[in-house]
């Protein structure tokens, strides 16, 4: 008697994949002290350090500077968005 899983007959995306897979796209970064960044992503590690260019520090969704790159330790991530492109 064989069982299935149910997952077996999804296709399960995994998160770090899809990130690498989206570099070079705009998102958002929200950190755990709720400060957001908004820029485009240029690479991704497999600890979800990242290093982002033309970012935009928010907070309270106002934009509170801008930064030619920034680097973000995966720790302090709490999500990331992948932006819809038009």
């Amino acid at each position: 008697m064989t069982r299935e899983h149910p997952l077996s007959q999804t296709s399960v995306k995994k998160p770090l994949t899809t990130l690498q897979k989206n570099t070079k796209k705009k998102v958002t970064v929200r950190l755990k002290n709720e400060v957001e960044y908004k820029g485009k992503m240029d690479n991704v590690d497999s600890y979800m350090n990242l290093i982002m260019t033309d970012a935009e520090e928010l907070h309270d969704g106002k934009i509170i500077a801008n930064y030619g790159r920034v680097i973000v330790r995966g720790n302090n991530v709490l999500f990331i968005r992948l932006e819809n492109e038009l």
